[in-house]
């Protein structure tokens, strides 16, 4: 049986928002904080054949060279309830290249169908108490940030489930 691995990508919130956004999520409770960095995600927790990975590799430097870099503004919150428990800080500048990029990457390769449609977002709070996640809506909702995104970075998730950079893949020219 050839060994699998659990890859994601996404675009990392720089800091020092992405480690502003983590620590807040921790206090509001939520068990995944601590594993998981402030990000964008462009692919979810997807499975890699180890004698896949380097064709998955090549393929996102691929998508990642026909992109040019952009810029996003993270600004205010959103929440997916009732639907789904999750309170995030939006996206609010960057979402068509963070949708190209998502699909570019998505239908390069077979995967699960999306059980929601794309919505490029920071989550801030996922299944915790309904307190808390009143509050990460309240406490969160004037948060503003500006990054300019060159690269996306490929993460692998350990066996003791924290996910770990991989590798940066850069946009456009400096993805040559």
């Amino acid at each position: 049986m050839t060994p699998v691995a659990t890859v994601g990508v996404s675009i990392p919130v720089p800091a020092p928002w992405g480690p502003q956004l983590q620590a807040a999520r921790r206090d509001y409770g939520d068990p995944l904080a601590p594993y998981v960095p402030a990000h964008i995600t462009l692919l979810g927790p997807t499975e890699v054949d180890e004698v896949e990975r380097p064709d998955f590799v090549a393929l996102l430097g691929a998508v990642a060279r026909s992109m040019p870099p952009f810029r996003v503004v993270l600004r205010g919150t959103g929440t997916f309830r009732p639907v789904s428990q999750v309170v995030f800080v939006q996206v609010a500048e960057g979402i068509s290249a963070c949708e190209r990029l998502e699909a570019a990457i998505r239908t390069s390769r077979p995967s699960e169908p999306l059980r929601f449609p794309y919505h490029p977002h920071v989550t801030v709070a996922h299944d915790v108490p309904e307190p808390e996640l009143d509050r990460a809506f309240t406490e969160l909702a004037d948060f503003t940030c500006t990054f300019h995104v060159d690269a996306v970075r490929l993460y692998e998730r350990r066996a003791d489930g924290l996910w770990c950079a991989a590798q940066d893949v850069g946009l456009g020219e400096r993805g040559a």
